[in-house]
């Protein structure tokens, strides 16, 4: 009888929570002990998870605001517009602040290239709870572009000087490309990378993980921006790239034939989520 070939589990350093999001959910967590009721705007972050875990410690989701007296506003990690907080302080809510730290400072740098005279670009998805809030701080509008293909030439031909930040979780990729574009329209382009750092160490880890793993497994919830990041990079480099958010989405059939198996998870994918899901690839794969 032959030997038999084990299967190599090979988890990224960087999978799981970042800082802004670990920060978030201790300050939620505090915020909860509190003896006023706690209310959000939202999610915390993008992760049912983690959302369910929130929920249990008393904050209520809420999709408008009230009269707030007696209560406590929880702004969520992906921050929110200046208009939102003023209002919530006009209607007698305490404000609890949990936006990253990061993403507040491309608020700081956005409102300071607006102050300067340069008309504002976004690269981002315009729905997301972050880009919404960075436009939500300024006093003009915005422009919010997504892709190189989604560039609109006819606004951006008549800047003459344009200040450009990025959604923390871009792809730096797609952001270079559009960048470029924009500077052979633009005389003057003050260009700010303002992708975070968690990010940039993923992206960069999963740029080496797939072309050394037969199998790549990206973990997080549908709705993470940065987790459909890692796997749009991976699934460029390896076919075999699945995206699952529980244990339950494992097919067996994935892992056939597959000698080493990468794993990573995005930023606001908890470390018992991570966990479950290795456990249970470990029960499928020969012993």
């Amino acid at each position: 009888m032959g030997e038999k070939i084990l299967m190599k589990i090979n988890l990224a350093k960087s999978a799981g929570f970042c800082f802004g999001v670990k920060r978030a959910i201790a300050i939620a967590e505090e915020t909860s002990k509190t003896k006023r009721p706690v209310v959000m705007l939202g999610d915390i972050v993008h992760n049912e998870d983690v959302v369910r875990q929130i929920r249990a410690s008393g904050i209520k989701k809420i999709s408008r605001l009230a009269c707030g007296r007696g209560k406590t506003l929880l702004v969520r990690a992906h921050g929110s517009s200046a208009r939102t907080l003023a209002k919530a302080l006009k209607l007698g809510y305490r404000i609890v602040d949990a936006t990253c730290p990061m993403v507040k400072e491309i608020h700081k740098i956005a409102c300071g290239l607006e102050n300067s005279g340069y008309r504002i670009i976004v690269i981002g998805d315009k729905f997301h709870d972050e880009v919404r809030g960075i436009v939500g701080q300024l006093k003009s509008k915005a422009i919010v572009i997504d892709k190189p293909a989604n560039i609109p030439l006819r606004k951006i031909k008549n800047i003459k000087k344009a200040g450009v930040v990025a959604q923390s979780t871009q792809n730096l990729d797609n952001l270079m490309a559009i960048t470029g574009i924009l500077r052979k329209y633009i005389p003057n382009v003050r260009f700010h990378n303002t992708i975070c750092n968690p990010t940039k160490i993923k992206q960069n880890e999963v740029k080496i993980m797939p072309k050394a793993n037969d199998l790549m497994i990206i973990i997080g919830s549908k709705t993470s921006a940065n987790t459909k990041r890692i796997y749009e990079i991976s699934k460029s480099l390896n076919k075999n790239s699945y995206w699952i958010n529980s244990s339950g989405e494992i097919k067996k059939k994935w892992l056939k034939g597959a000698l080493n198996i990468g794993i990573t998870a995005g930023a606001s994918t908890p470390e018992t989520t991570i966990h479950k899901i290795t456990q249970r690839i470990k029960t499928i794969l020969p012993r």
